[in-house]
């Protein structure tokens, strides 16, 4: 059937069809830029989880219930020459982190560090996007942010902790930076949605159930993350055998960064429901932390030894059958290089979000080729 065929389309196209999505949604123009310039990040890096996928169901369709606010006031509550502490009052997530790291970006060359924390913020897209930053200005970039309850604890079974990436950035002499971008889950929830828009089930050992064994049927726990029937194992997997009580330890140290220093929202605080059921905004939290490296030692010397570092690791002996060892941030460069000349996969699942947009904000000027078929 050719509802089930997979198109690409080109990064310009999808980028200004997620601006204008947002701009139609109440985001001012400069802002809309910034989103959407998170999400196609996202999509060029092959972080599919993050990317298009993410337009309608947790930006567009938070905005429309009013529990995301389109126009962004950025406040910063304390400061010092080093620190800040920022309230975003529910507005856009990636304009709030993208700000709030520039700010710690602009404080670490005065100062060598600077570090910010958020409250009252919503969901920025890839953390990695705003490590880069720091990156891309010859820093060391860290960033981490709390998110809606998924993970259960070490021994448990109750979603209690977000996904709570731990992401770091930086430079190195080879034509992209060391990124590390992951979830302190074995898996995070846009993967499964990933998973279940191709009607795929999940590998063992991602989710537990309430009875304490691993459970598979992809969509059922979609449902089942939001009721707290099912939740995400920490890194490690179920139990301690395999080092479950690491992933479980970081993801708390994001949950306090989180939280503590900026007097947040945190855990179940986190489920975006009231306890009548009705939706409410999610009052997530960030932090951000920019290191001067020209601090510590020339910058060229720095990005020279990284990349040393990288190298050697990358020529390293190899597993039997296994064609090449790769380094945190290699295989993002690799999509962007096949994506630049091939565009975004776009599933049957996007396409069809793509069109209910189309048709909501009475969009022009787009000729994808699925817009003209019938569910």
């Amino acid at each position: 059937m050719a509802m089930e065929k997979t198109y690409r389309i080109d990064f310009e196209t999808l980028e200004r069809f997620m601006r204008e999505v947002f701009e139609k949604s109440g985001v001012p123009a400069a802002d809309a830029a910034i989103c959407a310039d998170v999400l196609i990040t996202a999509d060029k890096l092959g972080i599919d989880s993050h990317g298009i996928g993410r337009l309608k169901p947790i930006y567009y369709d938070r905005i429309k219930a009013g529990i995301q606010q389109p126009v962004t006031r950025f406040e910063i509550v304390r400061e010092s020459p080093t620190t800040a502490v920022i309230d975003g009052h529910d507005g856009m997530g990636q304009v709030i982190a993208r700000q709030a790291m520039q700010l710690a970006i602009d404080k670490a060359k005065q100062y060598g560090m600077g570090m910010t924390a958020v409250r009252n913020s919503t969901h920025y897209g890839i953390a990695g996007y705003y490590a880069l930053m720091a990156a891309e200005h010859g820093m060391i970039g860290m960033t981490g942010t709390n998110a809606r309850p998924s993970i259960a604890p070490t021994f448990g079974v109750e979603n209690m902790l977000g996904t709570n990436p731990l992401t770091f950035g930086m430079p190195t002499d080879e034509p992209f930076p060391f990124l590390l971008d992951c979830a302190t889950s074995i898996s995070q929830r846009g993967k499964i949605e990933v998973y279940a828009r191709a009607g795929r089930e999940l590998p063992p050992g991602w989710v537990i159930g309430e009875d304490g064994r691993t459970r598979t049927d992809t969509e059922q726990i979609l449902i089942d993350l939001v009721k707290g029937k099912a939740a995400l194992t920490p890194l490690g997997g179920i139990g301690e055998e395999h080092g479950g009580y690491k992933g479980y330890g970081y993801a708390t140290v994001v949950e306090i960064l989180s939280a503590a220093l900026q007097q947040g929202s945190f855990l179940k605080g986190l489920l975006g429901f009231n306890a009548d059921g009705g939706k409410r905004p999610y009052h997530l939290g960030h932090f951000f932390l920019a290191i001067n490296i020209e601090c510590f030692t020339g910058l060229d010397t720095f990005k020279k030894t990284a990349g040393d570092i990288l190298r050697e690791l990358r020529a390293s002996r190899r597993a039997p059958g296994q064609p090449r060892i790769y380094t945190a941030g290699e295989k993002e460069y690799l999509n962007y290089q096949r994506r630049l000349k091939e565009g975004v996969p776009v599933n049957p699942a996007l396409q069809k979000n793509i069109r209910t947009l189309v048709a909501e904000l009475d969009l022009k000027g787009y000729d994808f080729e699925f817009l003209q078929e019938q569910e």
